[in-house]
Order: C-alpha cells, then structure tokens, then sequence
C-alpha cells in the first residue's frame, strides 16, 4: 500500500511543533537559568526596567524577573508567545507584547523558518544574503510571512521609563532596532552573526554617536567575555574581522562608559 501524503497543513504544524521543540531543548536546558542571572546580575538590580527585544521562549525575560526586574518583551511569533508566558508564570512586573522593534512605528513582514524559529527575521535582505554568508544557514528555510507591528524602543522608554539593560536578539535586525534610540541607555547586548558584521558595525556607529561606550563578546551560548578589559568598538570590530568567522555568532555587550571630567576639572 502507498501511504497517505500528509496535507501541508500538517506538515506546517509539524515543522512548527519540531521548531518550538528544539527551542525548548536548548533555552530550556537544566542549570542555564542560574548561568543566566550570574552573567545578567551586574547590570540588574532590583526594580531596575529590563527590555527583552526578541524574547523567544523566554529563558531570558525569566532570569532577568528573577533578578527582580521588570521587565518589557517583545516577541512576535505567535507560536511562541504561550511558551514565553509559562515561562514567566507567577512572576509579577512583566509585560509582554506581540511585536517587533524597529526604526519606526508601523509594521514589518517577519520572515518566519517553522523548524528554525531562533532565525526568524523581519530583515529580508539579512535572511536572503546568511546562506551565502554563513555555512551554518545553509539548511535553513524561512518558509512563512506574516505581518506584526511595530513599535521603537523610544516608544518604548516614553510608555515605560529608560531601561537598565536592552537585550536585542532580531536576526539581523538589530542596527534597525537602535535607529529608533535616541537615549543613550546604560547597557545593552546584540547579537553578531559571521558573515553579517556590516550590521555589528552599524550597530556599534550608532551607539558611539549616542555616548561612550565600552565592548566586550560572549561567543555563542557561553557564559563568558572574550576579554578580561572591556574593549573600544573599534578594537571589538578589528577582532570579529580576524576571529569572527570561527566563532560563528555570540553576543556582544555594550555598557556606558563614565563621563570625562572637562579640562582644568580636578577629580575626586
């Protein structure tokens, strides 16, 4: 007997249900949350705001209330979004909103991968250019569009106050996430991907043209800076052009840098 082909409304489904899976499997992992709120614990303290931009399954958000923040996500995968509410089930000062940041108010088209949903992306030229760029792409499929709002992260500081910490996780996205920052903000993580460091670039110009800031990277999932001084975007730059394509993807980190005194002024 031949088997039944299965609809493609099932095989969607499937590809989703393998999607949120392999999420759960990695973010979900035994011991990360502690891992977590030590690497987040110096830029949190209690009642501090907190911006998860890109929330996914919520393993982030969760570790950041548990530092006693409150905190902001946005995530605009509908499939993802009850995840992200138990994750955070019983924790009081979290919001969560259905959407993208971006440069502007409005919508964007989010290019959806049902098997891959950590590189779902509402950058097109990003997700058309990574399977060249970066070998590790090169099975994935962004096979789903849908349209989600969009709001900017001054929007954002106008409804809730300025952050502590801004954790910007968008596939590419990101240099268009902080066009929509006129607020320099104490600290701040984006991802970096090989073969896209035009954007870490572009995200690193414009934080400097805010106020000073110092750098440092963590390499994948790890819990750990590259460097033991923290690094100016130059040399963080200099460094991912030399190393960045071993390395794969990671996190890069952004905290303000203390104000100079002015010249003849003595300090304390």
């Amino acid at each position: 007997m031949n088997a039944t082909p299965q609809s493609p409304s099932r095989l969607a489904w499937l590809d989703q249900a393998i999607g949120v899976l392999r999420s759960l499997v990695i973010y979900r992992r035994p011991g990360r949350q502690q891992g977590l709120k030590r690497m987040y614990a110096p830029f949190i303290q209690p009642g501090d705001l907190v911006f998860d931009i890109g929330a996914h399954v919520g393993d982030r958000t969760r570790a950041f209330a548990d530092l006693g923040a409150r905190v902001v996500a946005l995530e605009p995968q509908p499939q993802l979004i009850p995840w992200l509410r138990r994750a955070v089930r019983g924790r009081t000062g979290v919001s969560i909103r259905r959407e993208v940041a971006g440069p502007r108010p409005g919508s964007a088209q989010l290019q959806v991968s049902r098997r891959h949903p950590t590189v779902s992306s509402a950058s097109r030229p990003w997700v058309q250019s990574l399977r060249t760029r970066n070998r590790s792409f090169q099975h994935v499929r962004w096979d789903e569009e849908i349209t989600v709002p969009m709001v900017t992260l001054d929007q954002l500081i106008e409804e809730y106050g300025s952050p502590a910490f801004c954790k910007i996780d968008v596939e590419g996205l990101e240099a268009e996430v902080l066009r929509g920052l006129t607020h320099p903000v104490p600290a701040l993580s984006f991802e970096f991907v090989a073969g896209a460091l035009d954007v870490t670039r572009d995200c690193i110009e414009q934080l400097d043209a805010l106020g000073a800031y110092g750098y440092n990277l963590i390499a994948g999932e790890r819990r750990r800076y590259q460097f033991a001084e923290w690094q100016s975007g130059a040399a963080i730059l200099a460094w991912l052009e030399d190393h960045g394509e071993r390395m794969g993807s990671g996190d890069l980190y952004a905290r303000r840098l203390p104000a100079l005194p002015a010249r003849g002024e003595r300090q304390g």
